[in-house]
């Protein structure tokens, strides 16, 4: 893989964490990092005044014990060599703006286990930070969740022995039933088929959810029929009516031939109701 094409990868990977982070983030902390809070409170990341970027987690956490502190991590999607100096910066800022007990975590997202060194010790000064991978925590944890961006955080978590099939159908599944409307849905998906790209379940991945990425594909997209039968109906409220009922019918149709989704997924799918649905069903 050329420089550029990784580059656009970890892109990729950093815009799903970044968009899914403030919803997935309790569930990390509890099941990775040990920590149950009462309030997070987001801090000012005026620390990257010196440096390139900024931290990808900076709050002011209260645990369950009444423990106030800061709270940083990094996610990591590959071993960076200088990744113990970059934390030893960032520790020392947050230390001298805050003046709060501090908690910094590492938490690697790759393949494989992390190699990155975690310790410095240097003639005046000695720092550590731990170093924690998503791989080392139960699928099931994630995926007993109801929230889609936790539950896609199952795609990176271990799966033990299970079936790779298995795991990628159930958690597919899960999102379909949870996701808000068809929008959220297709996001979900394209977010699971990138990751699927750092457990190597790719070709797993796209076996699952191909029935239901051509249906979602521009010329099935609910709202995009929707779009075309307002055009053709344009300034005629009835018929915008009928043409979105008619797009409705084609797109349940599509998914009751040839998905094996439920009812009540294909409704969520839909966005119309279970009797919608089951009123299509029985005219096949």
């Amino acid at each position: 893989m050329s420089i550029e094409e990784n580059g656009k990868q970890v892109k990729q990977y950093d815009k799903i964490f970044r968009e899914n982070l403030e919803a997935a983030l309790p569930a990390i902390m509890q099941h990775l990092l040990g920590i149950e809070a009462l309030e997070m409170v987001d801090l000012p990341d005026s620390v990257q005044h010196t440096k390139e970027r900024a931290p990808d987690v900076l709050k002011k956490v209260t645990d369950k014990q009444g423990n106030t502190f800061v709270l940083h991590l990094e996610f990591q999607l590959s071993n960076e060599p200088e990744m113990v100096y970059r934390m030893a910066e960032y520790y020392i800022m947050i230390a001298r703006k805050f003046k709060l007990p501090i908690k910094p975590y590492v938490i690697y997202i790759g393949s494989g286990k992390p190699e990155m060194s975690d310790r410095l010790k240097l003639e005046h000064l000695e720092f550590n930070y731990p170093l924690l991978s998503l791989s080392s925590v139960d699928y099931h944890l994630f995926l007993q969740s109801q929230k889609p961006e936790e539950i896609i955080l199952a795609l990176l978590a271990n799966q033990g022995n299970d079936d790779p099939r298995v795991v990628v159908e159930s958690i597919v599944n899960k999102v379909i039933e949870l996701a808000n409307g068809e929008l959220a849905v297709k996001k979900y998906m394209q977010q699971l088929r990138i990751l699927a790209q750092l457990r190597n379940l790719v070709s797993i991945n796209i076996e699952i959810m191909e029935s239901l990425a051509k249906y979602l594909s521009e010329e099935n997209d609910i709202l995009f029929l929707r779009g075309e039968q307002r055009g053709e109906k344009r300034g005629e409220k009835r018929g915008e009516k009928m043409g979105e009922q008619k797009a409705k019918a084609l797109f349940v149709t599509n998914l009751l031939l040839n998905s094996d989704f439920t009812v009540s997924q294909i409704a969520k799918l839909a966005d119309v109701s279970e009797a919608f649905v089951l009123e299509t069903k029985q005219l096949l």
